[in-house]
């Protein structure tokens, strides 16, 4: 169930690891992952200061739960992002680029005032289509 990165000279190129749209054939089983946070395992905060470890720590556990559903980070088809500061937009997308390879993700990042702790610098939502 190949995933396509849909890429057109009618829209701006992405400046950020994801793709315009991406396209996948509805056959397989959806995996929804709920906003993933810098949370460790033993539930400590990793990074706290450091938005390059907490996307590091995110990722980890939004690779996790997509594992966990059967798939892998390829399998994943959108990411939504909610940052607290939406300057660490490089940094970022830095680290997203070490978890992510083509056909990216469909993606939006949002700046947002608060996230559910006020040590969190980063929360990811997740869609991924697993064969």
């Amino acid at each position: 169930m190949p995933k396509k990165q849909i890429s057109t000279d009618t829209l701006h190129s992405p400046n950020g690891v994801f793709s315009q749209a991406t396209t996948i054939e509805a056959t397989g089983r959806l995996v929804f992952v709920s906003g993933m946070t810098a949370r460790r395992p033993d539930g400590s905060i990793a990074g706290v200061g450091d938005v390059r470890e907490q996307t590091r720590q995110v990722l980890e556990n939004v690779q996790a739960a997509v594992q966990a559903g059967g798939g892998t980070l390829a399998d994943v088809c959108r990411v939504d992002v909610y940052v607290r500061n939406m300057e660490d937009f490089a940094k970022i997308h830095e680290i997203r680029a070490q978890y992510f390879a083509e056909p990216l993700p469909a993606s939006t990042m949002v700046e947002v005032s608060k996230l559910a702790h006020p040590d969190y610098l980063i929360e990811i939502n997740a869609i991924a289509v697993v064969s």
